[in-house]
């Protein structure tokens, strides 16, 4: 990746003369988090931060800007790479996923694999695909399937893939929880068969996630 300093002065580039605020408003995120995007690092800890493809591909739509080229300035794209799709596992059976730089790592009940991806560009559409089993996006790089969650202790944002005792969980990072707070609810009674009657058999679509909205 290219100097932090650097990478984020090409950002203020981008972002000419309008106003962070603006550039919010256009993309999603905070003006704070912009901010310390451009300098390259957060501002309340000092430490060096690297903007996630995701927040990349916010980015390029605000800007207007090649998404796969803002890819490339970050250094998560080599000039002469090639699109790898993931293999896609059979996201049925999986609890959730998370991403790394060049992987994805697929946690179930037979427990975790790896996968090497050579392009995070596969990854954009690898999340679109998630969406269609049930997945949303709990952290920065985790991803849930909620049809797996048995079990949701709110206070403490734990998510349980069974309801013994010791069960495997994750934590939730606040803002997601919230943001999905009833739609887990509803989810592990459906999964645990307390679904309300006019659930029906199948989940319908009103419980359906959805990462970009």
């Amino acid at each position: 990746m290219e100097a932090s300093n650097n990478f984020g002065k090409f950002l203020e580039t981008l972002r000419g003369k309008a106003s962070l605020r603006k550039a919010a408003n256009k993309s999603g995120l905070s003006h704070a988090y912009i901010r310390d995007l451009e300098l390259g690092r957060n501002r309340t800890t000092n430490d060096v931060i690297k903007p996630s493809p995701e927040t990349l591909r916010k980015l390029a739509q605000a800007y207007q800007y090649p998404y796969t080229d803002l890819l490339k300035k970050a250094g998560y794209l080599e000039e002469t790479s090639t699109w790898s799709k993931p293999a896609q596992a059979n996201l049925d059976t999986i609890w959730y996923v998370e991403f790394g730089i060049q992987s994805i790592i697929y946690y179930s009940e037979d427990g975790m694999r790896e996968e090497q991806v050579e392009s995070l560009v596969a990854f954009t559409h690898f999340i679109e695909t998630l969406t269609e089993h049930h997945f949303v996006k709990m952290d920065m790089h985790l991803f849930v399937n909620l049809n797996k969650v048995k079990k949701y202790a709110s206070s403490e944002g734990k998510l349980y893939f069974d309801t013994y005792e010791n069960a495997p969980f994750i934590i939730a990072a606040a803002i997601p929880q919230k943001k999905y707070h009833q739609t887990i609810l509803d989810y592990v009674a459906f999964n645990n068969g307390q679904a309300l009657e006019s659930l029906g058999s199948q989940c319908p679509s009103s419980l359906k996630a959805k990462f970009f909205t």
